[in-house]
């Protein structure tokens, strides 16, 4: 019945994620291209992720500037994280019916809007193609660039017939790193004749000062003349068409800027968020503070790390980098983000310093720089109050008057003693999954012998790991394999930080051993942790998540399988 029930849950969260109040989301709006000459065509794509009608999208506006001559829409749905999501586009193939700079104005939808669009239209094709049917022909963006700026350089076919088996020679360029951009296809008028216009686009990025000559590409198709007969292969004359050799003047680094790192671009910029507002801090609490530095016509590998100050009071706990190039109307915008969970072992005020990252403006041609201002922050003392909890269900009340917070080492017989409870909990609960697993198997004795539970091996040791290190005291290896144990049991989360992994179980009990092992291991006093309660409450969430088949292997089937 698993694999039914496990049918309904998802058809249900399903159902809920299309059927649910409306959000209200951005919508965005993109061009393929923003320079365009009279006469061709350009596309306008429309996004929207929440549940926002792009039916109702007003276009009147458009047709002020543009000639709407194509439409269509297409959606997607996804599973990331657990969270469902839905992507619905609307494709507006446009012409424009002037020169000059234009603009796609803001579309509104719902609540939202979108960001209006510039466009530069020039003057149509000066190419005059007499008797040709096929041109081909190389250009670039720019005759001059600084080693390692970007270049574009478009491969045009156009075509008024229809041709078979098209392409283009490889483009292999030496001292210099090459990337591959989206093809565009569209519509140009010339002398009122309509042509296909493909562009083969590349971002080049040259490695040394000096000339990089491109060399002369080569474009080839046969002839389509439609197949005759079925044994006839369809092979018409071959066309061939070469692009004139080009030559780009690599200008070297100016002596002028002096960082260690090389940033040629038209515009950097530098951001920062934090998962949980600066001025909320806690002591023992912790926020992830995220920096993304963006550059245009960069790659990102080419951005420079982030590099967290130390700060006495804070400590800083790196997460992996995430680094990733973005295409964009006139070639690629480098990302990095940098994160670091940020958390105070002491309350008080602190001074995070500015963020200066130097980069040379291609416009300007002068030295600026991304800058991320400094901020004060504010951390408040641990409230001690939330972490007076009542005991667990089958353990001894706690007399907090007569039992205080004990701050100094335990002697070896009171670590002898817990060490023993810690055990004798442990085999209790263990007793008690045997007994569970026996009735549950003694109910179904035809059944098929298949187990829902998602413990794995991988899982089990760090478990076993993670009991050690409650039943030896330690906070901080503890810490650590309780983050392990949380990423094995439940993958999709991926937790960073204990106060993730609070999140994850979302337990009143277990949130409240978090916090004081939090307080525990940032407090600065030196204070003594008992690993006994944590130890309990991790071997009953984890009993839970096994009995309910809620851990490694928890994913949610839109189409399972089975009968």
């Amino acid at each position: 019945m698993r694999p039914i029930s496990n049918a309904l849950a998802a058809l249900f969260i399903f159902m809920m994620a299309l059927g649910g109040p409306a959000a209200m989301g951005a919508i965005t709006a993109s061009l393929d291209r923003d320079r365009v000459s009279l006469g061709d065509t350009l596309r306008l794509t429309i996004i929207a992720t929440d549940n926002e009608q792009l039916r109702d999208a007003d276009l009147n506006e458009l047709s002020q500037d543009f000639e709407i001559v194509g439409r269509s829409t297409n959606s997607s749905t996804s599973i990331v994280n657990g969270r469902l999501s839905q992507t619905r586009k609307v494709i507006i193939d446009l012409m424009p019916k002037r020169l000059g700079e234009l603009y796609i104005p803001s579309i509104r939808i719902g609540q939202a809007s979108t960001q209006s669009l510039r466009i530069q239209v020039n003057p149509a094709s000066a190419t005059q193609p007499g008797e040709q049917t096929v041109m081909f022909d190389a250009t670039v963006d720019k005759k001059s660039v600084y080693v390692q700026g970007q270049i574009i350089l478009t491969l045009r076919i156009q075509q008024s017939i229809n041709l078979d088996g098209a392409s283009i020679s490889e483009l292999q360029l030496d001292n210099a790193f090459v990337k591959p951009l989206e093809q565009h296809s569209f519509q140009r008028d010339i002398d009122g004749r309509s042509w296909r216009v493909n562009e083969v686009r590349y971002a080049i990025f040259p490695e040394q000062s000096g000339t990089l000559e491109i060399p002369t590409q080569v474009f080839s198709g046969r002839l389509s003349r439609g197949r005759q007969s079925f044994f006839d292969l369809g092979g018409g004359q071959l066309l061939r068409r070469s692009s004139k050799p080009l030559s780009i003047n690599v200008l070297p680094k100016p002596s002028s800027f002096t960082a260690d790192t090389w940033l040629p671009s038209p515009r950097v910029t530098l951001q920062e968020t934090w998962s949980i507002s600066p001025t909320e801090l806690r002591v023992g609490e912790s926020a992830t503070r995220t920096i993304t530095i963006a550059g245009k016509g960069l790659q990102g590998a080419q951005l420079p790390p982030i590099r967290f100050a130390p700060i006495d009071g804070l400590k800083y706990y790196p997460d992996q980098p995430t680094i990733e190039d973005q295409e964009v109307a006139d070639g690629l915008l480098g990302i990095r983000q940098d994160s670091a969970a940020v958390v105070a072992i002491r309350p008080g005020t602190y001074q995070i310093p500015e963020i200066r990252i130097p980069w040379w403006n291609t416009q300007t041609e002068q030295l600026e720089y991304a800058v991320l201002p400094g901020r004060e922050i504010t951390v408040a003392a641990a409230d001690i109050s939330e972490l007076s909890v009542d005991p667990l269900p089958l353990t001894a009340p706690i007399d907090s008057a007569a039992a205080p917070l004990n701050t100094t080492a335990p002697s070896w017989i009171d670590r002898s003693v817990w060490k023993l409870v810690s055990v004798v909990s442990l085999l209790g609960w263990a007793l008690t999954l045997a007994y569970l697993w026996q009735v549950r198997r003694s109910k179904a004795p035809n059944a098929p012998k298949t187990s829902t539970a998602p413990e794995t091996f991988a899982e089990k040791q760090v478990f076993k790991q993670l009991l050690a290190a409650c039943a030896d005291n330690n906070a901080a290896r503890a810490r650590n394999a309780i983050i392990d144990w949380t990423a094995a049991f439940r993958p999709m989360a991926s937790p960073i930080s204990l106060d993730e992994v609070a999140n994850v179980f979302a337990d009143k009990r277990f949130t409240q051993e978090i916090k004081a092992l939090n307080v525990c291991l940032y407090s600065p006093e030196q204070t003594h942790w008992d690993g006994t309660v944590m130890a309990e409450c991790l071997t009953r969430l984890r009993l839970a998540g096994i009995e309910t088949g809620i851990g490694a292997t928890e994913q949610l089937k839109l189409y399972p399988n089975g009968n």
